[in-house]
């Protein structure tokens, strides 16, 4: 048996989660399938799959699913992209529609490999969901576009109801969990969204070795650029190439979390060990 398959099976029993199954499962796998989309879901390895869609809701994934940076907690492929299929946008909205979605979640790979990130492929997606799906709301998870103002705007001018950009650790640890990203460099890209009046989010991850302080320090940097949702979950290592599990964080201590978020003014905190960035993001449309 590996070290992974064995790290697995020790996992607290607060994190464990069902395997994924049901009737709006398997619909939502088949139209993904068909109409050759990907999901954060899947190449994220998310625990929260089966909850989410049976639900009948997915976090879809554009640009593909090879991604240019190698952050070293994320289990999406680090290889060579593949060119921009300008055909994804269409058959993503008509999937949503296929869906009846109310709401739903679009991030992407980071495209380093684009003279605008993938900025323009964005903005379109955007606006062709919308065009087929008026009545449906928008989350964009973005990458941080080397905190380009122009290229953050794109999207800004597409209106998605909520931009979220997901800072993912602590200062002193991101050099050693993220690719190329900088901690000030997604704090002034999640500025600019704020700036445009669009519900600003984004997402840390627990775990890794940070301390209490360094949580309470990135709550507030996060509100000095009047981010106004923040989601908390615990990290789970996804391939045993990856970071290891420094620590399980209990779920009291999650709670403590989302108390002083509350306190330091964020509208919303989604804090527990299962929480990723997209759980329950239809509720955070109102930031």
């Amino acid at each position: 048996m590996s070290e992974y398959a064995t790290e697995r099976e020790r996992l607290p029993r607060w994190m464990k989660s069902p395997l994924p199954k049901g009737e709006n499962y398997s619909k939502v796998k088949r139209l993904i399938a068909e109409h050759k989309l990907h999901t954060i879901c899947t190449s994220g390895n998310c625990p929260n799959k089966g909850e989410c869609w049976n639900a009948g809701t997915a976090s879809f994934m554009i640009l593909g699913d090879k991604c240019t940076r190698n952050c070293r907690f994320c289990y999406v492929k680090n290889l060579i992209p593949d060119p921009v299929d300008w055909e994804e946008p269409e058959r993503l909205a008509i999937t949503i529609q296929t869906l009846g979605l109310k709401h739903c979640v679009i991030t992407s790979v980071t495209r380093d490999d684009l003279s605008d990130g993938g900025a323009l492929f964005w903005a379109g997606t955007i606006r062709k969901i919308k065009e087929l799906n008026p009545g449906t709301s928008i989350e964009a998870l973005i990458p941080d576009f080397n905190a380009s103002r122009e290229l953050v705007q794109q999207i800004i001018d597409a209106r998605p109801e909520v931009i979220s950009h997901n800072l993912e650790t602590v200062r002193r640890l991101t050099p050693k969990v993220r690719s190329t990203a900088r901690y000030d460099r997604s704090l002034k890209t999640l500025s600019y969204i704020a700036e445009a009046g669009i519900v600003s989010k984004s997402g840390i991850m627990v775990g890794l070795g940070e301390t209490e302080d360094e949580i309470l320090q990135t709550m507030d940097d996060l509100r000095s650029v009047n981010c106004k949702v923040l989601t908390i979950g615990q990290y789970l290592q996804p391939d045993s190439n990856l970071m290891k599990v420094v620590e399980y964080i209990n779920p009291e201590q999650f709670e403590k979390y989302r108390v002083e978020g509350m306190k330091r003014g964020f509208s919303y905190v989604e804090s527990s060990p299962l929480v990723r960035s997209s759980y329950h993001a239809e509720r955070h449309i109102y930031g």
